[in-house]
């Protein structure tokens, strides 16, 4: 990470965002060096609960053995499985042997939604988030992930959107809350126009945050954008101004 755009990011925020949350970010690296690892899961558990340590400054580490749900472990790109009858537990459920989440209607309309879907090529043994502000010259991260209120995630939006003369800066694609805040902003960062993700609304996922938080996961290639953006954009009107006076 370059420290100059690091602290220019960190002086824009506290301007035209107050004291509001600081973002974190994730990378990919073979040694973790002093980061914490996660520790192992005791059955099934969501990363996304666990992301609450890093949101509050400690930096941690997970490889395949931490991650305690194949979801995520697909989706942040440790394996290109899915666990039997995936397309079952997805939709309806197999009655009398297992339980459906009955997020997608058919398990036919789950294998066409997965067919879709490409895995990431980790590139290191161990994902690492951090904190935007912990940020080192030798951390090279994918994306920043915000867990936001309304009106901080509208400042996010309209920002977005300041450059896109289509309108189109976000993108609230389906998917595990995981995928919103890894997965698709990865593959998003490799596009010559990436478009910011608006997530959180997998209903699993929901008792791990704030029940007025989303998440909004930028690419790094358009968060220096939009970083870039900040001081000739509606952030630096009267109706921004208003709006900040309550965040």
């Amino acid at each position: 990470m370059n420290l100059k755009f690091k602290n220019k990011f960190l002086e824009k925020w506290g301007t035209y965002f107050g004291d509001s949350e600081l973002p974190i970010t994730f990378f990919y690296v073979d040694d973790p060096g002093d980061v914490a690892r996660a520790n192992l899961p005791n059955g099934h558990n969501c990363i996304v609960c666990e992301l609450a340590l890093v949101r509050k400054g400690t930096p941690l580490a997970w490889n395949v053995q931490s991650l305690g749900c194949g979801g995520a472990r697909r989706y942040l790109g440790y394996t290109d499985k899915m666990r039997p009858n995936f397309e079952y537990f997805l939709s309806h459920g197999i009655p009398g042997e297992l339980e459906g989440e009955r997020y997608i209607q058919t398990p036919e309309m789950v294998k066409e939604f997965m067919s879709n879907m490409r895995c990431i090529p980790a590139k290191g043994r161990y994902i690492i988030f951090k904190r935007f502000d912990q940020l080192t010259p030798d951390d090279e991260p994918v994306a920043v992930i915000f867990f936001a209120k309304p009106d901080v995630l509208s400042g996010l939006f309209t920002l977005a959107n300041f450059d896109q003369p289509d309108g189109n800066g976000v993108i609230a694609p389906f998917g595990s809350g995981c995928a919103a805040i890894v997965y698709q902003p990865w593959f998003q960062n490799e596009l010559e126009n990436p478009k910011a993700i608006l997530g959180m609304f997998d209903a699993s996922a929901r008792p791990c945050v704030p029940k007025d938080t989303l998440s909004f996961s930028v690419p790094m290639k358009k968060f220096e954008k939009m970083v870039g953006n900040m001081d000739e954009s509606f952030l630096i009107t009267d109706t921004w101004e208003t709006v900040k006076k309550r965040l």
